[in-house]
C-alpha cells in the first residue's frame, strides 16, 4: 500500500468536494486517500480507496467560543484563526494526530491557508488549489510559498498576469477538473428538460456558494426579450418589489444542470468555478456577471474570462430594459465557442492525479508501504 494523500476540501458550495471526489477516481486504487471535510454529504460517490473524515466548521460558531479575546490582533499570515473556539482546535487536532499516524505523502488543500500552513509546520509537504482573486496577501502568499506544488482547476489561459513565470512553472492546470466534460448534443438535451426544439432558451444558473441572482433584475431581463423562453437553475435572491413577466420560470435546484447548460441558447451565470468550466466545456454564449466572493474570487475570474475572448462580462446585472438588450446583443455576437471549449482539458482528472502522483515520487524517492490500518487515521 502506497503512502497516503491526505486532502481538505472546503464546504462551501460544491467544487471543492467534486473536485475531490474526480481527483479521487483518477488516483491508482493502492494510494488511499484520506478526506477531511465538514460535511460528508456534498460528495459525489468516492471510489474504495477513499475516505471521509468529517471535522468541525473551521469558521461556524457552535455556541461553546469563548468571546473574551476577539481584541488580540490576528497576524497577517492568517484569515480566519479566532481565539477560544473549541471547535477549531479538535479540526486541527483531528488533523495533525493523523498527519503523526499516517506519514502521508502529500497533503490537497483545497482550500484554506491555514491547513497549508498546518501542514508546512508539521513537515507534509502540501498541494495548494490555485483559485483566482486579490491573494498576494501575507496569508496567501505563506501557503503558496510553502507549498510543494500548486494546482489550478482551469486553463493556464485563465491565468492572472500577476503569476509570475516561477509561479505558474509549480502549478498543474487542469481546466475542467471536477466536471462533466463531455459535449451534450442540443435537441437531446431539450428533450430531456422539456423544452421545445425552436424556443430561444435563456438560462440563468447561480451555483451554492451564493444566494443568487436578484428575481427583480431578471424581470426586466424577461420582459426586454418577450420572445425568449427564460429558466433560472440554482438559487434565486426574492424582491417584494419584482415584477416577474409569464416567460420566466424558477427551477431551482435540479440534477441535471449540465443537460440545462447544453440546451441553452445563451447562459447568464456569475463566475463559480464549476458553473464556469460547465459553461466553457458546452461553449456556450455566456453573459458572466461575478458574485461577491472574499478577496475578489469572481471578479478576478470574470477579468480573466473576458481577457480570453471566452465571455461577455458585466460587473452586475443590466438595471434596464435597453442594457439588457445591449448586454444580450453583445454576448451573442462575441461568441467564440472553439475558444471556449479549448479552455477545458480532455482528461483534466487524469492529467491533475498523474501530476500529483509523480510529484509524491519525486519528493518521497524510496517510499516504504503503509499500513492499510492508517487509511483512517485510528
Amino acid at each position: 500500500m502506497k503512502r497516503p494523500f491526505g486532502y481538505f476540501a472546503h464546504h462551501q458550495g460544491r467544487g471543492h468536494a467534486e473536485r475531490c471526489a474526480a481527483i479521487a477516481h483518477a488516483l491508482p486504487a493502492d494510494r488511499p486517500l484520506v478526506i477531511f471535510c465538514a460535511r460528508d454529504d456534498i460528495f459525489p460517490p468516492l471510489p474504495g480507496n477513499a475516505a471521509i473524515v468529517v471535522i468541525p466548521s473551521l469558521f461556524e460558531p457552535r455556541g461553546d467560543e469563548a468571546a473574551t479575546m476577539d481584541h488580540v490582533p490576528t497576524p497577517s499570515t492568517l484569515h480566519c484563526a479566532p481565539l477560544g473556539w473549541p471547535s477549531i482546535r479538535r479540526a486541527m487536532a483531528t488533523i495533525v494526530a493523523w498527519f503523526d499516524a499516517a506519514d502521508p505523502a502529500l497533503m490537497i488543500c483545497d482550500v484554506s491557508a491555514e491547513i497549508a500552513q498546518l501542514a508546512r509546520i508539521c513537515s507534509v509537504p502540501h498541494v495548494k488549489v490555485l483559485q483566482h482573486g486579490d491573494r498576494g496577501d501575507a496569508g496567501h502568499r505563506a501557503a503558496y510559498d510553502g507549498a510543494a506544488g500548486l494546482l489550478a482547476p482551469f486553463h493556464a489561459a485563465l491565468a492572472q498576469p500577476e503569476w509570475d513565470a516561477a509561479m505558474r512553472a509549480r502549478t498543474c492546470f487542469a481546466g475542467g477538473l471536477g466536471v462533466d466534460t463531455g459535449r451534450v448534443e442540443r435537441r437531446a438535451a431539450r428533450r430531456r428538460i422539456g423544452v421545445g426544439p425552436d424556443e430561444e432558451l435563456i438560462l440563468v444558473m447561480a451555483g451554492a456558494g451564493g444566494s443568487g441572482f436578484s428575481q427583480a433584475a431578471l424581470g426586466v431581463g424577461a420582459r426586454s426579450r418577450p420572445g425568449a423562453r427564460w429558466i433560472t437553475i440554482g438559487p434565486v435572491e426574492r424582491d417584494w418589489h419584482a415584477t416577474e413577466p409569464a416567460n420566466i420560470e424558477h427551477r431551482g435546484w435540479v440534477k441535471n444542470a449540465v443537460a440545462h447548460v447544453g440546451a441553452a441558447d445563451l447562459v447568464i451565470a456569475s463566475t463559480g468555478n464549476t458553473t464556469c468550466q460547465q459553461i466553457l466545456a458546452a461553449s456556450r454564449p455566456w453573459l458572466a456577471v461575478p458574485e461577491w466572493r472574499y478577496f475578489d474570487e469572481q471578479h478576478r475570474k470574470a477579468e480573466a474570462l473576458a481577457a480570453a475572448g471566452v465571455a461577455c462580462v458585466r460587473p452586475h446585472l443590466p438595471s434596464s430594459a435597453d442594457a439588457w438588450r445591449q448586454a444580450l446583443a453583445e454576448t451573442l455576437s462575441g461568441h467564440r465557442p472553439d475558444a471556449q471549449r479549448a479552455m477545458i482539458e480532455e482528461r483534466p482528472a487524469d492529467k491533475a492525479a498523474a501530476w500529483l502522483e509523480q510529484l509524491a515520487t519525486s519528493l518521497w524517492p524510496q517510499v516504504a508501504a503503509t499500513s492499510p490500518s492508517l487509511l483512517t487515521g485510528a
